[in-house]
């Protein structure tokens, strides 16, 4: 199983209703991506000072399969309608589990 968790900073002025369309639209990939195993997306819980605001949540059966979701045209879609209008800041990390 390979994971790949990345994790966004809203820039300044991004509204609710962005980041629920965001939402919306990354719970669409699964049934678009056959390589994604498992997929959780959401908001910070708002418990802890200086939190990233969102978190995405995916696995896969191995880094060919992620490279397949990276590079899938939904996956770009949404990337261009949403997530470059809305971030200041982006961290990701991949690994084996």
């Amino acid at each position: 199983m390979f994971r790949h968790v990345t994790m966004f900073r809203w820039a300044t002025g991004t509204s609710e209703e962005q980041v629920q369309g965001l939402a919306r639209a990354l719970g669409r990939l699964p049934d678009a991506i056959p390589a994604l195993r498992a997929y959780r997306v959401g908001p910070d819980a708002g418990l802890a000072e200086g939190n990233w605001d969102f978190v995405v949540v995916a696995e896969f059966d191995d880094a060919e399969a992620w490279r397949a979701y990276l590079a899938h045209p939904a996956h770009q879609q949404l990337i261009a309608e949403h997530v470059r209008t809305m971030v200041a800041e982006r961290a990701s990390v991949q690994y084996h589990c």
